[in-house]
């Protein structure tokens, strides 16, 4: 492994406290030229207020942060850009309705002699960037317009306009196709070969693997271990991370099948958007008590307009028959389905499943405020009591149920919206990439859970875009590509390579019902 020894920025003894925290305790962290230099832990192990750190987002901290050698000061994020650190967050920064162009140079516009935008610079400009990137976006598109990846590439490139040699890569991968995964991969190699520094956190083992030259390990605030990348084998990363070994993971639980808990014969949705054009076409499948049933499907599939159909998010759009223990019910408003015993825990924890600004026991309530009413007035002494047992029993991290849910990590985060929707008392879960975004532990939390809950009786549909996640908790598949059912798998059938061929177009078995 040929790389530079020059460290283009170096964190040393780094201490940062929140009221009541201690997030980071004296970590060291290298940033190293012409690498990949992988930062992973579980979530809540420091990684985010490191970099924050390092983007100038907090000043006040203890220890030393170096460039080049030298100790600098980052007081904001003006500085750190312009010391030639550029953050690419997991949730993009990007403004929809501008241009690529007008995002790319926004604060920093070419002007003309009369001190106006010179707009055919600055467009010619991010054309130079975006063909440095081999990104297909026009300049003169709107953000709002462009794919998940296309936007990805609009952040790399308003990082290189300010000549960023080192880039911090918060789960670039969480969103996006399998095929711009590949054109990301790429992308870091050239990156790397051009001598930046590349900062790449991810909790996915497998991209470690493929890109990392050296990785870092945080717990609990602390760096507990850094190696080469090639050093490492996937068992002793996993527990140097978590701090036991993977066989104290999940094992899933055979569990008794019940009576069918829910039917659907015929399920159709409209798009929109496009009068005419169907989302999802003639789904019928069922679902048992005490039974996971897993929807595979690549990016487009229809996987998460199925789950929001069944919840009655798309109203009149939908048509079909469902059935909830044996009984025909109309599901046309997400009150509806609260009614008839469903539960969705949707895809963006952040934009659909929280309130950031509201506490922990506000968020855990607020899909079942009428159990805390006396006389029209809120309970907040009962809603407390509900929102801790919920804490304890699901292991949140939290420092009281009074923290704002904005604060905590990714997986509490989503263990906060699982304690909301299992306070309405399910029947039915729905799980939409339960675990996208979060920790290895965090993870095995929600495995342990699914599991608990379908030994139960409960019935539980999961969406997961990781094929061995949604092979490891469920007791069926099946398989959606273009808004069709193409695959349906048991539990003894299950084959990484069969599953994902019925997932691809013009690979599909007929007559699909399940």
């Amino acid at each position: 492994m040929l790389m530079s020894e020059t460290v283009l920025l170096e964190a040393v003894a780094v201490t940062k406290r929140f009221p009541g925290v201690l997030a980071l305790d004296g970590v060291d962290f290298k940033v190293r030229a012409g690498a990949v230099n992988a930062l992973v832990g579980e979530n809540g192990a420091g990684k985010s207020t490191l970099m924050n750190i390092f983007s100038g987002v907090y000043d006040d901290f203890e220890g030393t942060l170096k460039r080049l050698g030298q100790p600098i000061r980052l007081a904001n994020v003006a500085e750190a850009q312009q010391a030639g650190i550029a953050m690419i967050h997991q949730e993009l920064n990007l403004v929809p309705h501008m241009t690529v162009a007008e995002n790319i140079f926004l604060g920093r516009e070419p002007l003309t002699v009369a001190g106006l935008i010179d707009f055919p610079t600055m467009k010619a400009n991010a054309q130079a960037l975006l063909d440095r990137l081999h990104c297909d976006a026009a300049p003169d598109s709107l953000v709002a317009e462009l794919r998940v990846g296309q936007q990805q590439l609009v952040e790399i490139a308003k990082a290189l306009s300010r000549n960023a040699q080192v880039l911090i890569m918060d789960e670039p991968t969480s969103s996006l196709s399998e095929k711009e995964v590949q054109r990301l991969f790429d992308l870091i190699r050239r990156l790397k070969a051009e001598g930046r520094g590349i900062v790449y956190i991810t909790h996915k083992m497998e991209e470690i693997r493929l890109l990392a030259d050296y990785v870092t390990v945080f717990r609990d605030g602390r760096t507990v271990h850094e190696a080469a990348a090639d050093s490492l084998c996937l068992a002793d990363l996993v527990k140097y991370m978590v701090g036991r070994d993977t066989k104290d993971f999940f094992v899933k639980t055979t569990h008794t099948k019940g009576p069918e808990r829910l039917s659907v014969k015929g399920l159709t949705l409209e798009d929109a958007t496009r009068p005419g054009r169907l989302v999802l076409q003639d789904i019928s499948l069922s679902v048992s008590s005490a039974e996971v049933l897993g929807i595979y499907g690549l990016m487009g599939a229809g996987r998460t307009e199925l789950l929001e159909a069944l919840f009655g998010v798309h109203g009149q759009r939908v048509e079909g028959t469902i059935c909830i223990d044996g009984q025909s019910v109309t599901i046309k408003t997400p009150q509806d389905a609260i009614h008839h015993g469903l539960a969705l825990i949707p895809e963006d924890r952040k934009r659909d499943g929280l309130v950031l600004g509201m506490t922990l026991e506000q968020n855990t309530s607020l899909a079942s405020l009428w159990q805390f009413l006396t006389h029209g007035l809120l309970s907040q002494r009962k809603e407390h009591q509900e929102a801790e047992s919920y804490r304890e029993r699901l292991h949140i991290k939290s420092y009281s149920c009074r923290q704002q849910a904005g604060q905590l990590s990714g997986g509490n985060q989503q263990k906060v919206v699982l304690s909301k929707w299992l306070l309405t008392h399910p029947r039915i879960l729905l799980l939409d990439e339960p675990t996208r975004g979060i920790d290895i532990s965090a993870k095995n939390d929600i495995y342990a859970l699914m599991d608990q809950l379908a030994g139960e009786g409960m019935a539980i549909m999961v969406v997961s875009s990781e094929l061995p996640e949604i092979m490891a908790v469920s007791d069926r598949i099946l398989t959606l590509c273009e808004g069709r059912l193409t695959g349906a798998f048991e539990q003894s059938e299950f084959s990484e390579e069969a599953i994902l061929k019925a997932a691809l177009p013009n690979c599909r078995k007929d007559d699909v019902s399940q």
